[in-house]
């Protein structure tokens, strides 16, 4: 499968769920593991998910975000039960909040494995991930069998598309399928907590309050 500059005009293919639900995700798959990046519909907007374990579906991810390098990138996974596969370690204090809050809006950032590149960790050596409370997400993460983006379907610095009309707008040719689920709620994204740091801190304030946060947990929370 060829795919196009990010800077192209092409317009990618549009599947729309519903009734042909399960062939637009097998689409989904097939672009997704031939690196290629598709738009699909999350808990508050459509994301760009590509094949996180291949270098150059990411590189052109970053572009074409016009996103710098140096940014980190998160990844959703369809269970917890794949987590070892990507992290050096999993914190006693996250099993808790696993237990509690994935599926859902909480992205955890745990010490990266070493199959995890630094285009994904902004050379941090730390990696948010998050199983998707979003049937259409899990079920692609699922279906591909690796961890895939699940960045804002945007350009950097422009609020994130609610529906496949805007994403095909915006972003065009840039993506290769989009995955109509129809419109998404808007509002935040996911609570970014950083469990690598004792307590935990919380880096992005999301869908997840800060006092549910701290019910799972023996301290309160930092933020910042």
């Amino acid at each position: 499968m060829k795919f196009d500059s990010p800077g192209s005009r092409r317009q990618a293919l549009r599947v729309k769920t519903g009734k042909g639900m399960h062939e637009a995700l097998l689409k989904a798959r097939e672009v997704i593991l031939s690196g290629g990046i598709a738009a699909i519909p999350t808990e508050s907007f459509y994301a760009l998910a590509a094949n996180a374990m291949d270098a150059a579906a990411v590189k052109r991810l970053i572009d074409l975000k016009r996103r710098s390098e140096g940014h980190p990138i998160l990844l959703l996974i369809s269970s917890a039960d794949e987590l070892p596969n990507y992290v050096a370690g999993i914190p006693g204090q996250a099993k808790c909040l696993i237990e509690r809050f994935w599926p859902g809006g909480l992205t955890m950032v745990f010490e990266a494995g070493a199959n995890i590149s630094p285009l994904l960790t902004g050379n941090t050596g730390k990696i948010g991930i998050r199983v998707s409370g979003h049937p259409v997400a899990r079920e692609v993460a699922r279906l591909a069998g690796v961890p895939i983006t699940g960045t804002s379907a945007n350009i950097s610095g422009k609020p994130p598309c609610l529906n496949a009309e805007e994403v095909s707008e915006l972003l065009g040719g840039g993506v290769d399928l989009i995955v109509d689920g129809g419109q998404t709620p808007g509002g935040k994204g996911s609570t970014i907590l950083d469990v690598t740091l004792h307590p935990p801190r919380i880096l992005r304030e999301g869908m997840i309050e800060k006092e549910k946060l701290e019910s799972c947990l023996s301290n309160s929370l930092p933020s910042g």
